[in-house]
Formats: C-alpha cells, structure tokens, sequence
C-alpha cells in the first residue's frame, strides 16, 4: 500500500513495548491518521495496564485491551488439538493459532471504530505478517492493511532508539541495544529466536528457557495425574472439571515443574527461508499425548489412520495462516465429526521431560479383551478365518512375485 493512500483511522495491535510505539508514532506521522490500539490478553504472562498507560502517554483516546485467553483456548487451541496437529511432525503451532484470533479482534475493531485500516508488527521476513494479513483479508476483503517493517526507512535498531528519541518514546535501559533474541508467548507456548539462536549447532543457552524446568533439574518422583475428555476437548484434571484456559495452565505449571515441552526445531518457514526456533510447550506436550491415548480407544481405525493422514495438512493451513480458509474449515468438520465418541479419562505420568500413558478408559471405547485374548474367545474370533484373509490380501503380491521369477 503506498504511503500516499489517505487513512483516516487505523486500529494497531499493540504491545506496549518500544516497538509498537514507535509504531504508533510512526502511524500518526506517516499518515497523518487516528491510531486506536489493540492489546489481547492470550496469557502471555505480561502486565497489561502499562500498556494503556504507555498509549495514554502518546495521545491515544481509544484504547482496546481485552482478556481473550478463554475464547482462545476454546475456539482456536482446542479445535486445533482435536486434529492432533504437529509442524513438519514436531511444532504444536503455539504462535500460528494465535495470529487469526488477533486479525479477527482487529479487523472488529476496525469496524466498531470506523477504522479503514489495520496495522501489526511483524517484519517482512517472517511468516506472522502472512498470518495476520491472510486472516484479515479473509473476514474483510476491502480491509487495508499497513505493515510498517515492509515500508519505513530504519535499517538499524539505532534509528529506531533515534525516531523513539526524537518523539520523546521511552526508551528502557534493556532495550537501548539488541537483545539477545526474540520471543512470542502466550497461554499455549513461548517462541524464542534470532540472535544467540541463530547458529543451529550450537545448544540454545540455559537463560533463553522461561515455561519449563530443564528435565534433569525436574524432581526424581514422577507426578500422576488424569484428563477426562469430552468429544475430543479436556474438560477436567484429576477429576475437577476447568474451563479450557484454566485447564490449559494447569497443565502448564504441571509441565513446567517436570520439564516438559522443550522443542529445538530448524523449520521451514512460509516465505522461503529456514529458521531456527526454540519452542516451549509443556502443557500443550502433555494435552496431546492424552488426547492421542483417548483417540486410541475410541476411534476407529480407518477413522484414526484418516486423521493421521490429513494432519500435516490441516498443521500446514494453520503455519501458513489460512485458519479462516475454506480448506481447513472442511477439514475441521471431518475432525469434528471423528470426535463424536472421542469421551473418556486419561492416566498419565510426568517424568523428566516424558509424558507417559499410564491407562485410558472410555464408555465409547472399541476396545474387546474378548477379542484380543489368547484364551479360548468362545468364537468371537475363529482364527481358521485368518487363512483367508491372508491368501487375499496375499494375490496381488504372489502374482508379482511369480512374475520376476519368470525374468
């Protein structure tokens, strides 16, 4: 979008930290604009109050700063969960299911105020400036968009420290040089990357993990616990029922006190490049291995080996921020409906780093002892029926191999 084009009103999603600020100012300076800020609460674990003091101090009269962490663990985590969905098989995607929640409040916003446009805060070199903006322009196709990192001048953080200068922007001690690297969190994981990072040979630093205990400083008895399901979501821990955020950091601080979630991931970003990433997930880690041992009772199997087989798909929609797409809408029902008898308790341990299934039980489970036992099944099973069977499925391979004998 050129900077010629007239904005009148802009909605900014908004830290608070130095960065959106400069944002800020850079908005009303560039655009001669209206800026309305958007802080959300998704249990990120920072004091949010500065935050609108930090935009009182530079002018805004129309702040918005909202507690979103339940309706992102009910509407966006779990149903994400339901589909058991990893990254390139490792990355429980606890920054990508984040984004669209945030495109959503901001383009409502957006909306409520008269604003014509938005503005994030995500560089041009990464994948989270795709994510807002595939989400935005999918729930409002004539939503403008400004991406400052992909238009102003700065090329330094010394020019960013200058412009917060000049525009009397505090600027923190800490934050006069660059940091070591960078971080996302929210209730679902914290991301760490760039900088001391950057090299993937070398082992991340011991001060660059902030939700987890290192397993081997994690105490020496293991810690039992139970989730109970209900069509596919968690809805209690140790048998006291919680609601989904809650539940969440339960789990969290359940994870964390045994050092668990901890990812060393080199991944395959969207807009072409790899980068490396340091990912904290423990009670995302330990919610996926229950929901997985559940599933296992209840699903089944060409229902199961179906997920499974649609899963790094479904992941790739929400990595690559079509959330609000129509592929993964259509995906999300066929995991939905596989969810239907997905009921039941989990027993697990927590270990130095491992989750560990300990027993499931389920009112829906397809599991038979009749059927699996050695013992005599009172013809449950004839296992004379196997000869068939095999001999069918046996055809096609001994006509092949007939064949290559014959040269």
């Amino acid at each position: 979008m050129a900077k010629a084009e007239k904005i009148n009103k802009v909605v900014l999603a908004y830290s608070g930290g130095l960065d959106t600020s400069i944002i800020l100012k850079w908005l009303t300076e560039t655009y001669d604009c209206e800026v309305v800020t958007f802080t959300a609460d998704l249990g990120q674990g920072e004091e949010l109050e500065p935050a609108r003091a930090k935009a009182e101090l530079l002018g805004i009269k129309e702040i918005y700063i909202e507690d979103l962490r339940e309706e992102f663990v009910a509407d966006f985590v779990f149903p994400m969960f339901r589909a058991n969905a990893l990254y390139e098989g490792v990355y429980l995607l606890g920054t990508s299911i984040a984004r669209p929640l945030i495109s959503k409040r901001l383009v409502e916003i957006a909306r409520e105020t008269g604003a014509d446009a938005i503005s994030h805060g995500a560089t041009g070199k990464g994948n989270d400036q795709v994510r807002f903006e595939l989400a935005a322009y999918a729930l409002d196709p004539d939503i403008k968009v400004i991406a400052p990192w992909r238009e102003w001048d700065f090329v330094s953080r010394e020019d960013l420290i200058e412009f917060a200068e000049k525009h009397q922007i505090p600027v923190p001690k800490d934050k006069r040089g660059e940091a070591p690297f960078s971080v996302d969190a929210n209730i679902l994981h914290s991301s760490s990357e760039g900088k001391v990072l950057e090299d993937p040979n070398v082992a991340p630093p011991d001060y660059v993990f902030m939700r987890t205990l290192s397993p081997e400083e994690a105490p020496d008895k293991a810690t039992e616990i139970s989730i109970g399901f209900e069509k596919g979501d968690a809805v209690s821990l140790n048998g006291k029922a919680l609601s989904p955020a809650s539940l969440l950091a339960a789990l969290n601080d359940l994870g964390r006190d045994n050092g668990i979630g901890r990812v060393d991931l080199v991944e395959n970003r969207f807009v072409g490049m790899k980068s490396r990433g340091i990912y904290e997930t423990p009670g995302g880690t330990i919610l996926l291995a229950a929901h997985r041992a559940i599933e296992s009772l209840t699903l089944d199997r060409e229902a199961a080996h179906l997920k499974d087989q649609l899963m790094p798909r479904y992941a790739e929609l929400v990595y690559y921020g079509f959330w609000f797409a129509p592929e993964r809408e259509m995906l999300q029902a066929l995991v939905d409906k596989s969810q239907e008898r997905v009921t039941g308790e989990v027993r697990l341990k927590l270990y130095k780093g491992n989750v560990i299934v300990e027993g499931r039980s389920s009112p829906s489970s397809l599991y038979s002892e009749e059927l699996v036992t050695f013992e005599d099944d009172e013809g449950a099973y004839d296992q004379q029926d196997a000869e068939g069977f095999i001999k069918l499925n046996a055809l096609r391979l001994r006509s092949l191999a007939a064949r290559k004998r014959k040269g």
